[in-house]
C-alpha cells in the first residue's frame, strides 16, 4: 500500500505543476482582454481557484465532525503561503510588492485572523494557557463569528471588482488568447490543480495516518501543504513568467479567501471547537503574517535573504508542532 500512496503522491504533484501552468496562462489572458492588472487576477481569480482543495477539505472536515482538521488546515496553509510560496519565490529572483498589498491586503489579512483568534482565544486569553494540554478545548468558532467572516470577506471581494472597473491597466499586453480559449483553459487548469491536490493530499493523509499523527499535526502539515501546493507551483509559475504582482496576490488573496472564507462558511455550516494547539498556532500565524508584511514593505519587495528566512522559519514552526 504504501507504494501506492506515493505513485499517487507522484501523479498528483504532475497534476499541479502542469494545472497550474495551464490556469496562469488562461488568466493571464483574461488580464489582457479586460485590462486588469495581475495583482488583481491574482486576489480574485487565481487567489480562489488555487484555494479550492482548501475549501474542499475544509469544508467536509467540518461537515464530518473533524473540526481538528478544517481549523488546522487553514492555518497551516496560510503559514505555508506566506513562508513558503513567498519565500521560494523571492529566493529565484527579489519579489516585488505591489503599494496596494502593502497597504490594504496584508492589513486586511491581519485583521481577519486577529479576529478569530480573539473570537476562539477570549475564555483562556485571562489566564495563563501555557501547560494546558494541547488537545483540550478552549474555544469556539460560533456561527455568528462565521457569518461575520463571509460578509466581510463579500464586501472586500466586491471592492476588488469596483477597482477593477475604475482602473483598467491599459500598459498590458494585447489579447494574444480568444475569451473561450482562456475559459477553457481556467476550467482544465483548475480541474487539473484541485485534481491533483486531492491526490497529493490522500496519498499523504494515508502516509501520515499509517506513522500514528494526531488531526491537528495531520492538519497543520501533511493536509496544509498538501492543500497549498497549487498556491506554490502557481505563484512559482507566474514568477517566473513575469507576473510577480499575480504571484503576490495569489499567496495574499488566497489567506484572506482561506480565513473569510474558508473558516467563515465552516462554522457558518458547523461551529467548531478550538484546542490549545490550535490557540498557540493562531498566534504563531499573527506573528509570522506581520514579520511577512514588515519584509514586504522594506524596499517595497522580499528580498532573497528574507526569503531564506521565511523558510528557515516555516522549518522551525514545523519542528515546534512536531515536538509538541
Amino acid at each position: 500500500m504504501v507504494v501506492l500512496y506515493i505513485a499517487i503522491l507522484v501523479v498528483g504533484f504532475i497534476g499541479l505543476i502542469k494545472g497550474a501552468d495551464i490556469f496562469v496562462d488562461g488568466s493571464c489572458g483574461v488580464a489582457r482582454i479586460f485590462h486588469v492588472s495581475g495583482l488583481i487576477i491574482g486576489l480574485t481569480i487565481v487567489a480562489l481557484g488555487t484555494s479550492a482543495p482548501e475549501m474542499a477539505v475544509s469544508i467536509l472536515a467540518s461537515i464530518q465532525g473533524s473540526n481538528e482538521i478544517a481549523v488546522s488546515n487553514v492555518i497551516g496553509s496560510n503559514l505555508f503561503n506566506l513562508l513558503v510560496v513567498l519565500g521560494i519565490c523571492a529566493v529565484f529572483k527579489p519579489l516585488p510588492v505591489d503599494d496596494a498589498v502593502r497597504k490594504r491586503d496584508f492589513p486586511i489579512c491581519l485583521i481577519s485572523i486577529v479576529f478569530v483568534f480573539l473570537v476562539t482565544a477570549i475564555k483562556v486569553l485571562p489566564v495563563k494557557f501555557i501547560g494546558m494540554p494541547m488537545t483540550e478545548n478552549v474555544g469556539i468558532l460560533h456561527r455568528i463569528a462565521g457569518i461575520i467572516l463571509l460578509i466581510s470577506f463579500f464586501i472586500y471581494l466586491g471592492s476588488l471588482v469596483v477597482e477593477a472597473a475604475k482602473n483598467p491597466d491599459d500598459s498590458r499586453e494585447e489579447a494574444t488568447m480568444p475569451m473561450w480559449k482562456c475559459i477553457v483553459f481556467i476550467i482544465i487548469g483548475l480541474m487539473l490543480i484541485v485534481a491533483g491536490g486531492k491526490a497529493v493530499v490522500y496519498g499523504a493523509q494515508n502516509l501520515a495516518r499509517a506513522m500514528g499523527l494526531t488531526e491537528t499535526l495531520i492538519g497543520l502539515t501533511v493536509v496544509a501543504i498538501g492543500t497549498s501546493l497549487p498556491e506554490l507551483v502557481t505563484s512559482i509559475t507566474a514568477a517566473k513568467k513575469g507576473e510577480t504582482g499575480m504571484a503576490v496576490g495569489n499567496v495574499v488573496g488566497s489567506n484572506i479567501y482561506n480565513v473569510m472564507f474558508i473558516l467563515g462558511i465552516s462554522s457558518t455550516i458547523h461551529p467548531m471547537p478550538v484546542n490549545v494547539a490550535t490557540v498557540w498556532d493562531f498566534a504563531i500565524l499573527i506573528v509570522i503574517c506581520v514579520i511577512s508584511w514588515i519584509f514586504a514593505t522594506s524596499n517595497s519587495e522580499i528580498r532573497r535573504r528574507e526569503g531564506i528566512i521565511m523558510v528557515l522559519c516555516y522549518v522551525a514552526d514545523m519542528i515546534f508542532a512536531c515536538l509538541r
